[in-house]
């Protein structure tokens, strides 16, 4: 199951308290910084990699499609997506139709189906982009600088510490 997060420098800014009297200022140095990750989670394995890109475009899912197959280069991979424009461009169809070239269906090398429409309920790589940003927003007193704040949502990534009921919804038990 795969998704996409951007991750923004004012993402680290939540709710403030004060006097209603007075005006709350807070500064922000950059408010341009971002972070693309795109994310797979390994059903089977409950497995999460990440991949970081500039930008989510047609370009860097390729990018990302071939980030995976390194990681299993002799496995068949299903990727279970939403709809995003970039996911259906005629480059993501072009690359997997050279990809997938004179085999039989089964055989394909990747397999990409989607989420139903406007469904981020049913992915549950949702729920652990929304875990690792918690987390910053949790320590936003440490985050004095955009590359605290990516260490930290690459921290609660890499330490794969989620579980949640999303992540046993499917399968053969579920």
């Amino acid at each position: 199951m795969v998704d996409e997060c951007h991750l923004l420098w004012g993402d680290v800014n939540g709710y403030v308290w004060g006097k209603t009297s007075e005006r709350i200022s807070v500064p922000i140095d950059n408010v341009r910084c971002k972070q693309t990750y795109f994310g797979a989670l390994n059903y089977k394995t409950k497995e999460f990699f990440i991949y970081k890109a500039k930008k989510a475009n047609s370009q860097t899912t390729i990018g990302f499609l071939e980030y995976l197959q390194s990681l299993r280069s002799e496995a068949k991979i299903l990727i279970i997506w939403d709809g995003a424009s970039y996911h259906r461009s005629g480059q993501i169809k072009e690359y997997l139709d050279s990809l997938n070239a004179e085999l039989e269906k089964e055989q394909w090398l990747i397999t990409c189906e989607r989420f139903a429409p406007n469904a981020p309920q049913q992915n549950p790589v949702e729920d652990i982009w929304l875990q690792a940003k918690r987390l910053i927003r949790e320590f936003y007193f440490f985050c004095h600088s955009f590359s605290v704040v990516k260490g930290l949502f690459e921290l609660a990534i890499d330490c794969q510490i989620f579980d949640f009921p999303k992540l046993h919804e499917y399968g053969v038990f579920s």
